[in-house]
């Protein structure tokens, strides 16, 4: 059963922090992951509560997924509550499972310039290092076309925006087709941001944004967490400390490549 929750957590925190990356479906994360954050390029970094919520073709919520999001250049931080996630994926006896493991507590932080993701689980004091596919590594490091097109003005949350349609493309081709709302009293930052694919609809909103740029240090695993090189590792850690409270032999300090 704790082999399961583990994989579970793993699975869909790197879900949830892939789908805030694309803002869109799995079919081609390296170019969405591009597309957004360059959509952020001219703020250079900042933070804020985001929430990104899954409608199905019938406008039916599927997913509800609340996360504190943060950016620095290309590096994204995704810190999720997993008991707070409203998904058909995890049933929240499992979620309250995870939590009384110490698991429930999740950050992902995406870094394109060492080619790794890490998930970070801190009530274990544990870090799972996975690798970035080449593509997604490269697409991320490429400066695309950026085109806007006003569709209008509407408020949200308070804030007048400007509605507009956006295609972020590069040599390969189209890496991003959304709709976003800039808000003009936040430096006309996209609060909200909405694709499509595949028939479902997903949508990113921002809210509490904060237009500066966050510590480098908070896109780095904690030095006093234990390093793991792969999920099995992790597992076999996390089940024997179940069993027996004593520290897992991990890489400790250690936070991957360079």
């Amino acid at each position: 059963m704790k082999t399961k929750l583990l994989l579970l957590t793993v699975a869909c925190c790197l879900a949830c922090s892939t789908t805030i990356a694309q803002v869109g479906g799995p079919s081609s994360p390296a170019g969405i992951n591009a597309g957004l954050t360059k959509l952020f390029k001219e703020f250079g970094g900042f933070s804020a509560k985001a929430e990104v919520q899954v409608l199905d073709d019938a406008k039916h919520e599927t997913d509800k997924v609340p996360m504190d999001f943060a950016l620095l250049d290309n590096k994204i931080r995704v810190s999720i509550d997993m008991t707070q996630i409203k998904s058909a994926t995890i049933r929240q006896d499992e979620a309250e499972q995870l939590k009384q493991m110490g698991l429930s507590q999740v950050i992902s932080i995406i870094r394109p310039d060492k080619q790794l993701i890490y998930v970070i689980y801190p009530d274990q004091k544990s870090v799972l290092s996975v690798p970035m596919p080449k593509e997604d590594v490269e697409a991320a490091e490429k400066t695309p076309k950026i085109d806007k097109t006003e569709l209008g003005k509407e408020t949200v949350d308070g804030h007048s925006c400007i509605k507009n349609k956006v295609v972020v493309s590069d040599d390969k081709g189209q890496l991003l087709d959304a709709i976003t709302w800039n808000a003009a009293d936040l430096k006309n930052f996209p609060i909200q941001i909405q694709t499509k694919e595949n028939g479902k609809v997903t949508v990113v909103h921002y809210r509490q944004v904060h237009i500066e740029k966050p510590a480098a240090s908070e896109f780095d695993p904690p030095k006093d967490h234990v390093q793991y090189k792969d999920m099995m590792e992790l597992m076999q850690a996390v089940m024997k400390k179940g069993s027996n409270p004593s520290s897992p032999k991990g890489t400790s300090g250690s936070a991957g490549p360079k």
